[in-house]
């Protein structure tokens, strides 16, 4: 099936999962259409893939991502972020939920390109290092605001190996057709 993604396909074929291929599709433009939402290149796209992604469900009821990260030793942070003392930046996992926000607007078909605008609150209570074997990120969407500029809320939370290490609230990822239009 051609994973294209438009206003209309992502709702009624429901698309509810994408794999490292469409996640290199969606970086490079392809997925939602010109000027719309991508996704950051490698390195810095920080999911392997989005194992379910919906409109409806999650904590609020309005829609959840959820996606993974396999955690290898040779994974480009470890080698700079420490030496002698490897962890995965936590910006990036913060990062990455912004993406999967992002990412989240475009499948429901919101035009422009995606920027992060901010979060009300991050915590960390661990860390990633190469002995883990499995990042899972959880998005659960609060509101989806359609007016001039096109954004979503969200609350999130990071797991590595099951258990919960970094929580966000109020992640909130603007689309903009313009890339000069000031941010709220």
């Amino acid at each position: 099936m051609d994973k294209t993604v438009t206003e209309t396909s992502a709702l009624t074929q429901r698309i509810e999962s994408f794999d490292y291929e469409d996640l290199l599709r969606c970086a490079r433009g392809e997925l939602f259409g010109p000027g719309n939402a991508q996704l950051p290149m490698p390195p810095m796209l920080m999911f392997d893939r989005i194992v379910q992604i919906s409109d409806h469900g999650g904590q609020y009821g309005r829609g959840e991502v959820r996606a993974e990260l396999d955690v290898r030793p040779d994974l480009w942070f470890f080698g700079c972020h420490f030496e002698g003392d490897p962890v995965m930046p936590g910006c990036l996992g913060l990062d990455a939920m912004w993406q999967l926000v992002g990412f989240y607007l475009g499948w429901i078909g919101g035009p422009g390109r995606g920027r992060a605008l901010g979060a009300d609150e991050v915590k960390f209570s661990g860390e990633v290092t190469p002995e883990a074997r499995l990042v899972t990120y959880n998005i659960n969407m609060k509101r989806v605001i359609q007016r001039k500029l096109f954004m979503g809320i969200a609350d999130a939370s990071m797991d590595v190996d099951g258990k919960t290490i970094y929580s966000a609230s109020g992640l909130r990822v603007g689309l903009f057709t313009n890339t000069f239009e000031s941010t709220p």
